[in-house]
């Protein structure tokens, strides 16, 4: 493959494009004190997968001609690439490594191009060329793996095969090959120039504070976000597609774009290949922490203090809940709650109760490996015996007779992360029976006699459920969160964080349900139209949108009241609406799956394919009905825990 490469002055151009190159040599710098070499290979890069700029290495020494590129994975400055050795990915002609190279930023843009009469020749079985959307692809040896059969590719050997391939396929799986099989593009097809950034809006002046009116009305303030996504109508939240919105601005705009951009190349095109294999990459998990995005799901401020990483697009002092549902909800777009389980899930529960009400000493220890996503923790509260009946709990922890141990013992079920925790948030009976002889533990698996098992459950099947057995396990008495016999308060605490986690993670599913209709509803045809033609159809997309709406915009208030109010406040106030809306929302979810289910027809009962994220969806809603709180028990919870805090506001009946 050949590349236009700019000049080495050409600073500060990111790199944009989405094609893919053939390197024929790639080398590693030679160190000047360990001596690693230059060595060659041949294979294929994927541009995309690189969040940073392109470099070009240019020498300091004249008259010595170096023609070496760069992509560098970890986003540092340019700088003597001797100091960090086996870091870059590199593109050279020649093997001048013995010099000292600088690294200066560049442009690199596709120059590979076909004549329709090229791809024709490219129409035998040895030779199989296609085209989709303008961009020409080899499949020759793709032939045997394709699930149709080489047939079906044969039949559109040399030709465009547009209209067959987005018939049968979605976008991923066309993110999923484009790498291995593109060649190049068609001499027709228009070369998009990246969109230079709009220049920075002049700072307003600071509204001067009056007095209000008596007949003073609110006004909309909130200036709206320019357009985002597809537009399609209910398929993202409101503030995406242009309408004004009083809870984000400019910063949730950037983080959304930086997830969107990392989950559309890194993670959804993986997604089905991880839930089969029940395990997303460790690499994926560490990414989490390096991209500061585990330490902004605590549901507290962001601990800068306990992790150097930090959010490439949001400044930690700017980081607050919407933030936080922004990150879950861009996650859950793969459409897989085995992926966001797995990331965040026994996370986003076992670690705030550390934060919140853990010992100085102990979070310090223990926080800042989490953050880096080094060490995994998860929350042990359900058993094989009590669930949603938190009180009854059996799980019991007796002090040692040095008084230096608590010696545990008992069994946890259905723990989300179990499987490969390194720390484990318990909650254990250290005194009598009922709510007041609850005590929350931070158990160490290294510390000896923890077991665990995988379960095999209906779905989520990536986030390592899992049977977890506690044979005398000793805890140091410093591992306590809260107070002894006080464990109560930090469970229910810890719920609110869980529940809303939960709710987020349920209406984007629901929208990926709907938004997976509404795209195959303009592309199938049945008795001679379209399905979105068909009022049936259209009904069906409505009351999926109105459900959607309605749960989006109460969460969207619950959250923003979070943010207004002190925790204790919040638990005591909120506690009965967000089981509320925890229990609309996995029936939102629910109705939405089934109903995409009922248009997908046949196609969302075979796993992978186009109806592949509805398949799996349907199967995660469960996981979500019933963990947190069953419909039942959070709609009862719902009534008791809003009458009783309205009596205390005085409520007339």
């Amino acid at each position: 493959m050949t590349a236009l490469i700019s000049d080495c002055n050409d600073r500060g151009k990111q790199l944009k494009t989405q094609n893919y190159f053939e390197l024929h040599e790639v080398y590693a710098p030679r160190h000047p004190k360990t001596g690693v070499g230059s060595w060659r290979t041949r294979n294929w890069l994927n541009l995309a997968r690189f969040s940073g700029p392109l470099y070009r290495a240019c020498s300091s020494y004249p008259g010595v001609d170096i023609n070496f590129f760069f992509l560098s994975p970890t986003n540092l400055p340019p700088r003597n690439i001797s100091k960090s050795p086996g870091r870059w990915a590199v593109y050279s002609s020649v093997t001048s490594s013995q010099y000292p190279i600088f690294l200066q930023p560049t442009h690199i843009t596709m120059s590979k191009t076909f004549s329709k009469d090229d791809v024709a020749s490219h129409s035998k079985g040895d030779s199989l060329w296609i085209v989709i959307d303008e961009d020409v692809y080899d499949v020759t040896k793709f032939q045997d793996e394709h699930p149709g059969g080489k047939k079906i590719l044969q039949r559109v050997a040399g030709k465009d095969a547009s209209k067959q391939f987005w018939k049968y396929h979605n976008e991923g799986i066309l993110k999923k090959y484009k790498a291995q099989l593109q060649v190049g593009s068609l001499n027709t097809k228009k070369v998009v120039e990246p969109t230079p950034a709009p220049a920075p809006a002049p700072k307003k002046a600071a509204p001067v504070a009056q007095a209000a009116p008596a007949d003073y009305k609110p006004a909309a303030t909130a200036e709206p976000q320019d357009p985002y996504g597809d537009l399609i109508p209910f398929a993202d939240p409101s503030w995406y597609q242009g309408y004004s919105s009083p809870y984000f601005n400019d910063s949730h705009a950037a983080l959304r774009e930086e997830i969107r951009e990392w989950v559309d190349t890194e993670i959804e095109p993986y997604v089905t290949e991880w839930d089969e294999g029940k395990k997303v990459p460790d690499t994926i998990y560490k990414q989490m922490g390096e991209r500061g995005y585990l330490a902004g799901l605590l549901g507290v401020k962001y601990p800068e203090k306990h992790t150097p990483f930090r959010v490439k697009s949001v400044a930690p002092e700017r980081w607050d809940l919407f933030h936080e549902m922004l990150l879950t909800d861009e996650l859950s777009r793969a459409g897989s709650g085995g992926l966001v389980w797995n990331l965040i899930g026994g996370y986003g529960i076992g670690c705030p109760p550390l934060v919140k009400f853990g010992k100085k000493e102990l979070v310090d220890r223990i926080l800042p490996g989490i953050l880096a996503g080094d060490k995994r923790i998860c929350l042990a509260i359900t058993e094989p015996d009590a669930g949603s009946d938190v009180a009854n709990l059996g799980c019991e922890a007796k002090l040692s007779e040095d008084g230096k141990h608590y010696i545990v013992n008992g069994e946890k079920k259905w723990i989300t992360n179990g499987i490969w925790a390194d720390y484990f948030t318990t909650a254990v009976r250290t005194g009598k029976p009922g709510m007041e002889g609850l005590s929350v533990l931070l158990i160490e698996r290294e510390a000896g006699g923890v077991s665990t098992r995988r379960m095999d459950c209906q779905g989520v099947w990536s986030s390592g459920t899992t049977y977890v057995t506690f044979e005398d396990v000793k805890v140091p008495v410093e591992n306590l969160i809260g107070k002894e016999n006080q464990g109560f308060k930090v469970i229910m605490t810890n719920f609110n964080h869980e529940r809303i986690g939960i709710v987020i993670q349920c209406v984007r599913f629901a929208r990926v349900c709907y938004e997976e209709s509404m795209k195959y509803a303009h592309k199938r045809r049945t008795f001679g139209k379209k399905l979105i033609d068909h009022p049936v159809i259209r009904m069906k997309l409505a009351h999926m949108a109105r459900q959607i709406e309605a749960t989006y915009n109460w969460l969207e208030n619950i959250i923003f009241q979070c943010q207004c109010m002190e925790e204790t406040e919040a638990m005591l106030k909120l506690g009965g609406a967000i089981a509320g809306l925890k229990a609309q929302s996995t029936q939102t979810f629910e109705f939405c799956a089934r109903e995409a289910s009922q248009i997908f027809g046949g196609l969302s009962y075979s796993r992978g394919g186009q109806g592949g994220k509805i398949e799996r969806l349907y199967r995660d809603v469960r996981a979500y009905a019933i963990p947190g709180g069953s419909e039942e028990i959070m709609l009862d919870l719902s009534m008791r825990q809003s009458l009783r805090v309205h009596q205390m506001f005085g409520m007339k009946l």
